[in-house]
């Protein structure tokens, strides 16, 4: 029974691992993201929604030092007396698609036109614009796997902040747990910590993002060094667009948050300030791991091509010895196959009427056979293992000490690949 229940979870192994490998191999498609601009000609400040938007869902959050408050409203007309209710109020609205709801918005809360413009058309860069009365931010959340981003834009007024985003689903589970949980430095503070504590979930959100690409990149380094495929080009472009799309992200957002450090305005105090630097600092660990995955998978890229032609380099060495082997062989064959006739003269082949004609010219075809072979071989054409087996080391330690100190050693040099 032990021996049958080994074979099964070998078996079981081996379905595994090809599963993995069919799967990493697998192409990857997925629709374009959805990335809208606003209509030439349309009047500036002109609210237009995409019929594909999401409707429009607002929930509200109020809270002091001690109070609290959530719910979810079904129309817009409580907004106005909800306002200056509580030291701090933050109105969550999820989709696009309602223009009369987010027109109300702006005009309780007296919203530029130009800035819910810039809300509605969702193919906003990362920026920091100060109106009278409000700072408006836009920023890039990630997608929940991975393969892009969608805008999330902010107001933030004299004790509110308004936050739009494109559809439900967000990074900011842990800041609502701490809005809910009582006496916590969010519930003392303003609506520019609460922005802050914001923009610092959606960077963070980065980071985990980066710990699985670098998994897959990993995984496409054992496959490439193992087995190539051609499939495995396509995941590679697959994941170098979605960095790309990461990177036009978080890029420009380290210029937004190191603007909002330095921006003069009364709705931010110092001590928000001073928390924002950190932000800053995980902003531009997130763009130094994007710049380096980035270029991680153009070398595996490079690698994939070098392998290719390499194996095709051997296949034709083989090729061409096999054929420089023959011809000479060919060249014998040849000569013997024209149909002289010894008989007409003692220049026409007279060897071909000899009894040992025969056997003679398959010796010699063979001993140039060997000639040439020998010949090669110690040229070390052929018989030479040119490239040890990809992916092994004959020196490297059986239990992958090796490999753990090197990674060691990369991670002393680069402090945020340990991120």
């Amino acid at each position: 029974m032990a021996f049958l229940s080994g074979i099964l979870d070998v078996a079981e192994a081996v379905v595994a691992r090809k599963s993995k490998w069919k799967q990493l191999r697998a192409p990857i498609r997925r629709p374009r993201p959805r990335t809208r601009f606003q209509q030439p000609g349309v009047a500036p400040g002109e609210l237009i929604a995409d019929p594909r938007a999401a409707a429009s869902a607002v929930r509200v959050f109020g809270y002091g030092p001690d109070e609290y408050h959530e719910d979810a409203l079904d129309g817009v007309q409580e907004l106005s007396k909800l306002k200056g209710r509580w030291p701090c109020l933050w109105v969550n609205v999820d989709g696009l698609g309602d223009v009369t709801t987010l027109q109300a918005i702006a005009d309780v809360f007296d919203i530029h036109p130009l800035a819910m413009e810039d809300v509605v058309n969702i193919g906003q860069r990362p920026k920091l614009e100060d109106y009278a009365g409000n700072i408006f931010m836009v920023a890039r959340q990630t997608l929940p796997d991975g393969s892009g981003t969608e805008q999330l834009s902010l107001f933030i007024g004299p004790g509110v902040l308004v936050t739009f985003q494109e559809s439900m689903g967000d990074v900011f589970d842990g800041v609502r747990e701490r809005l809910r949980s009582g006496r916590t430095r969010i519930r003392s503070s303003g609506p520019d910590y609460l922005a802050y504590a914001l923009v610092d979930a959606v960077v963070d959100a980065y980071f985990p993002l980066m710990e699985r690409f670098a998994d897959r990149l990993d995984d496409f380094e054992t496959a490439i060094m193992g087995r190539p495929d051609t499939k495995l080009v396509t995941a590679l472009h697959a994941i170098r667009r979605d960095l790309l799309s990461l990177r036009r992200g978080i890029w420009p957002l380290r210029d937004v948050v190191n603007s909002m450090m330095r921006d003069d305005s009364d709705l931010v105090v110092e001590e928000t300030r001073l928390f924002l630097r950190d932000v800053y600092d995980h902003t531009v660990r997130v763009i130094d791991l994007v710049e380096t995955y980035r270029e991680l998978a153009a070398g595996l890229m490079d690698m994939y091509l070098s392998i290719v032609s390499h194996r095709m380099n051997e296949i034709m060495k083989v090729l061409t010895i096999i054929s420089t082997i023959f011809i000479p062989l060919t060249f014998i064959a040849g000569i013997y196959g024209m149909n002289f006739d010894p008989g007409s003269g003692p220049l026409s082949m007279p060897e071909l009427a000899s009894p040992w004609g025969y056997p003679i010219a398959l010796g010699a075809m063979a001993i140039i056979a060997i000639c040439l072979v020998v010949f090669f071989r110690r040229r070390g054409w052929i018989g030479r293992a040119d490239m040890a087996p990809l992916g092994h080391d004959e020196h490297a330690g059986h239990d992958g000490h090796d490999e753990h100190e090197t990674r060691d050693r990369v991670e002393a040099h680069d402090p945020a690949s340990r991120s």
